[in-house]
């Protein structure tokens, strides 16, 4: 007797699908609190915007995010050159960025035609938010154009004026001392410091680090008057050259005290200030890094201190710092400190 037996061929058997009406979408089934969660943690401006076109969910849920950061990724000046300490300069980056973006949240049905698009203000990209508590705008660069071996660095706090300032800055930043340096290092302040050029030059590192906080304090005197929610807000750039702060209270003084403009530019006005400057010929750090010609400047406002201010240590907030500068500022203060007074401009 014959038999004959069937094996299934694996290779062509077709499995039943789900009809498309019992496909689950995920994001369906997560509360809109869940969802803000998300967002909030995108943060990203250009991200949110591409979010905003892909439900009528999303678009609805986008403007309510209260943090953000906004990313620059083209700097664009009046004469398509970039000038390194031209207030205006820092206005036009942010407006032609922001203006690349600003489409992306437009209802959905609007025709985006990029050819003829326009540069719009950071207030304009930023209206359909109505609850912002953080913002951080990220500059692609700092505005001070700099040799590559030179370190510096700044944080700066404003009010309705400059409160505090700081600068961390160097000469140069090489990997070990020579044996003669190391000899000479005696922690002093040489003489060729005043004859070489040595203080001229941290005197206009020192102004022009206020010249580039002030232009990009006047920068977020209207995106602070239109989002009184905020908070917090920070100023800065990809290399953290600069780091301008604000908080609520700081921001609700610019709102509430006039603005003082300095005369002919787009900055803010520098009051008279007092400043105490700390110097290390060389700064050898922990990582093996020596700084040559190590510099702290701490500044504050002539007419705003106090008793409590004659602590050099509180003229210094060292956590503005990374590592290893946090270090650096640390064993700086501990030497000899100079006094320094500057005319407001």
């Amino acid at each position: 007797m014959m038999t004959s037996s069937f094996r299934q061929d694996h290779t062509t058997t077709s499995y039943p699908q789900p009809p498309p009406s019992a496909t689950v979408d995920h994001f369906d089934v997560l509360p809109d609190s869940l969802l803000l969660v998300i967002f909030n943690n995108l943060k990203d401006i250009k991200s949110l915007g591409k979010c905003c076109v892909v439900s009528k969910r999303f678009h609805t849920l986008i403007p309510q995010v209260q943090n953000i950061m906004v990313c620059v990724d083209c700097v664009v000046s009046d004469n398509n050159t970039t000038k390194p300490y031209k207030p205006f300069s820092v206005l036009n980056i942010l407006r032609h960025m922001l203006g690349s973006v600003s489409n992306f949240l437009r209802p959905m049905h609007a025709d985006v035609d990029h050819k003829q698009q326009k540069h719009h203000s950071p207030t304009h990209v930023l209206k359909n938010f109505k609850d912002v508590r953080e913002l951080t705008i990220e500059l692609p660069k700092g505005e001070l154009d700099i040799e590559d071996d030179v370190l510096l660095n700044w944080r700066a706090d404003f009010g309705s004026t400059l409160r505090k300032c700081m600068m961390l800055a160097a000469s140069s930043v090489t990997k070990s001392l020579k044996e003669d340096e190391v000899n000479g290092n005696d922690g002093s302040i040489p003489d060729t410091f005043y004859t070489n050029g040595g203080l001229k030059m941290r005197v206009v590192w020192t102004i022009s680090t206020l010249i580039a906080a002030s232009a990009r304090h006047y920068l977020l005197k209207e995106i602070i008057d239109e989002h009184k929610t905020l908070k917090k807000l920070v100023l800065s750039d990809v290399d953290r050259q600069g780091v301008l702060r604000m908080n609520k209270e700081e921001m609700d003084e610019l709102r509430v005290k006039p603005l003082s403009v300095s005369l002919a530019t787009n900055r803010t006005s520098i009051p008279a200030l007092s400043m105490k400057l700390w110097y290390a010929p060389y700064l050898e750090l922990s990582d093996g890094s020596v700084l040559k010609g190590a510099t702290l400047v701490a500044i504050r406002p002539s007419e705003k201190l106090v008793s409590k201010d004659v602590n050099d240590g509180s003229w210094v907030d060292f956590e503005e710092f990374e590592e290893p500068y946090r270090t650096a500022a640390r064993m700086l203060v501990k030497r000899k400190t100079y006094g320094l007074e500057m005319n407001s401009f």
